[in-house]
């Protein structure tokens, strides 16, 4: 399969994984029990690892300096529904915060360690941990807390899918221990599409 036949090969598989999973929203509304069906297609999709070959993910476009990224693959015109590639090829944390939105992180390479917390005293407690890999996954309600860690030395490209994209989550927050205090989370910025191949 050549660089093309891969790009429309991977929009029918990303296209027919989004409409199940609208699907699944649509029938059952947002409840754990719908996020881990809607975990149970994304695993699917993830072991379609021809299709997501980390050569296709490292960096296009953004230069050797660029580290972590963001690359859409799905996005409703409202913004529902929306399918990211998430890249990194370095250390990374992100402190506890919640989405407002549903979530699910679905491993395809490397490691991710996702902590979950509940809120304490105005602060945070955790309360379990995942790492998610390769056949591995975790669905978050929109007010469940987590962070992020990858610490390991091989590349970690996963799933993360969210009920509305990360563009339109103004209201998210995270909490900086060191400060005892929460802090507006602001939508992220930067988030690529993977090019066309030529």
């Amino acid at each position: 399969m050549d660089a093309k036949e891969r790009s429309a090969a991977r929009k029918k598989a990303v296209n027919d994984a989004v409409m199940r999973v609208r699907a699944i929203e649509t029938a059952q509304g947002v409840t754990r029990t719908s996020l881990e069906d809607i975990k149970s297609v994304l695993l699917e999709l993830a072991q379609r690892k021809d299709l997501f070959p980390l050569s296709d993910f490292t960096n296009p476009g953004g230069g050797p300096e660029v580290k972590n990224a963001l690359y859409r693959l799905h996005e409703d015109e409202d913004h529902r529904f929306a399918l990211y590639g998430q890249m990194s090829t370095t250390a990374r944390d992100t402190p506890a915060h919640d989405h407002t939105t549903w979530a699910i992180v679905v491993g395809m390479y490397g490691e991710e360690l996702n902590r979950f917390y509940q809120h304490e005293n105005g602060g945070v407690q955790q309360v379990g941990e995942h790492t998610v890999e390769a056949g591995t996954g975790v669905a978050m309600m929109p007010e469940d807390l987590h962070s992020i860690h990858m610490h390991a030395r091989e590349p970690v490209l996963n799933f993360h899918m969210y009920g509305l994209g990360l563009e339109q989550l103004h209201g998210r927050r995270f909490y900086r221990p060191e400060t005892h205090d929460w802090k507006h989370f602001p939508a992220s910025e930067g988030i690529q599409d993977l090019p066309e191949p030529a």
